[in-house]
């Protein structure tokens, strides 16, 4: 059985805006490594659109980037959107009864499954294993929450400091 987990980088005060910060060089390889790790990868439109950046290869890319690029490339993805005609390669098009879709993935397939975006993940509380906002020092003050739906409890079960001044915590429903 897959483990179900929602992750993204965050603001202090509890926001996501991948315009407003960005990861440094040691955290974008931790995501480069967690990326080539996973079974797969549930996404919102919305921010199935803001990956959809990495299809498309461009020659001013560092070699992380490229790295990145491919390992995302090569993970399975299943897009949940009403609006959507199609999915570019290796997604599939989720459009309707999502949670059942999610729990049918959960059954068959081993491994680490993400959702990204937080409007997904509020949707699917009820099938998230853990949490894992990695934490960055910096203040927006609004914007798209990482919680976007219900807050459920939580039960903090690891910390880790990642290069200077980024935190993952990882929790698990309470």
């Amino acid at each position: 059985m897959a483990t179900l987990v929602f992750g993204m980088n965050q603001s202090l005060d509890g926001y996501v805006d991948h315009l407003a910060f960005a990861p440094d060089a040691v955290l974008f390889r931790r995501w480069i490594d967690h990326v080539r790790g996973l079974t797969g990868s549930v996404y919102g439109r919305r921010m199935y659109e803001v990956m959809r950046y990495w299809d498309v290869d461009d020659p001013t890319w560092s070699a992380d980037s490229r790295e990145f690029a491919a390992a995302w490339r090569a993970l399975p993805k299943w897009v949940v959107s009403r609006t959507l005609a199609s999915v570019g390669p290796n997604a599939t098009l989720v459009t309707n009864d999502v949670e059942a879709a999610v729990r049918r993935l959960k059954d068959e397939l081993e491994g680490e499954i993400t959702v990204s975006g937080p409007e997904l993940a509020g949707s699917l509380t009820a099938l998230v294993d853990e949490y894992r906002p990695y934490v960055h020092p910096v203040v927006l003050g609004s914007g798209k929450p990482f919680f976007a739906g219900p807050r459920p409890p939580l039960r903090l079960v690891a910390s880790e400091l990642i290069g200077t001044d980024v935190i993952r915590l990882t929790y698990v429903p309470a």
